[in-house]
């Protein structure tokens, strides 16, 4: 039987890096764990109750975070920056509070940076975003996923594979599709592979969205 892993914890050392970057104790790494996820979760519902109503994009690719003994830095990786917040300091302010709310965190100091990525479209999450969009305004499933790719291939990307399953069109019976375009080398480790697993909740029950984008190949050293 084929044995799946995840193509980022495969690379972990060699071309993928942590998203996370801080030191625990073993009985405190769980509440550590638990904590970068509220700030992720708490970053993204602040950016759905205040995108515009017209976009349903997040434009989130990821979340970096950095921890210290007395700050938290958080760093958001956007693709599409009017899409998060449209007064940029009020905004960040206003984002930083809400996560420092969830956390109860007093001793520590809360930072929050946004960067911009300059091919939004090279980035897995934003194209499983606009993919889920697409479904839910119930175009076809091979249109978008032929869409896009054409985005991707416009970021200068070595290949890409789409992969849909579920009650895809609400078929009685749940199936998996896929779409590659290019190559897509997973068991070679200096290839630079991102990927991503998203969930979509339609009429018909839950789909998921898996996305692997062949970035680059390093030489050997």
């Amino acid at each position: 039987m084929g044995q799946k892993i995840n193509p980022l914890g495969f690379r972990l050392g060699t071309t993928q890096s942590h998203r996370s970057f801080w030191f625990a104790q073993t009985k405190n790494y769980s509440v550590g764990l638990q904590e970068d996820e509220k700030i992720r979760n708490c970053i993204k519902n602040y950016v759905q109750k205040n995108r515009r109503i017209s976009s349903g994009f997040e434009g989130i690719a990821r979340i970096g975070i950095q921890k210290r003994i007395d700050l938290i830095q958080v760093i958001i990786h956007i693709g599409f920056p009017n899409l998060l917040i449209e007064g940029q300091t009020q905004g960040i302010e206003e984002l930083q509070m809400n996560v420092q709310k969830e956390l109860h965190s007093v001793n520590r100091r809360l930072n929050i940076a946004i960067t911009r990525i300059e091919k939004p479209y090279g980035q897995p999450n934003i194209l499983a975003e606009y993919i889920a969009l697409q479904l839910k305004n119930r175009v076809s499933f091979r249109k978008s996923m032929k869409k896009a790719i054409e985005l991707t291939e416009q970021t200068d990307t070595k290949g890409i594979q789409v992969q849909i399953a579920g009650r895809i069109d609400g078929k009685e019976i749940a199936r998996v599709e896929w779409i590659r375009e290019g190559r897509v080398p997973l068991q070679t480790i200096r290839a630079k592979i991102d990927h991503c697993s998203y969930t979509i909740r339609t009429i018909y029950g839950v789909l998921g969205i898996k996305i692997w984008i062949f970035v680059n190949e390093f030489g050997y050293l």
